[in-house]
């Protein structure tokens, strides 16, 4: 499995024990941070992923168009949301945007999770 990949992975699961803790603003902050390194590994994974099948994609969202279109994510408004909340926290913090945020991170799981599963599945 790739490195970036297996980074992807590793992060998730992070992400994944952060949002089981016990909630305070500390563990807020803390989710929205692994959450915005997370949504970076996936889109470089899906960039690796797509270079390796001769598909250039230089941005976030470019790629995640192009993961769409070849059949390795669904739903891409979805995927969207995820990316506007990742740039939402990246370049403006303030708390109200990360409450917002950190409320959405739990729906975005089951893509986050398929994507890796996918990940794996292809690269075989």
């Amino acid at each position: 499995m790739n490195v970036i990949y297996k980074s992807f992975e590793k992060s998730l699961k992070r992400l994944e024990d952060m949002l089981r803790e016990r909630k305070s603003m500390t563990v807020r902050d803390a989710t929205v941070l692994r959450f915005q390194l997370t949504f970076e590994l996936a889109w470089k994974s899906m960039q690796q992923f797509l270079r390796e099948e001769k598909i250039i994609c230089q941005s976030p969202k470019a790629c995640l168009n192009e993961a769409f279109s070849f059949g390795l994510i669904p739903d891409d408004t979805k995927w969207m949301a995820m990316a506007d909340d990742r740039n939402l926290v990246a370049h403006i913090y303030n708390e109200e945007m990360a409450i917002d945020v950190a409320q959405h991170i739990p729906s975005y799981m089951s893509l986050l999770r398929g994507l890796l599963a996918e990940l794996k599945k292809r690269s075989k």
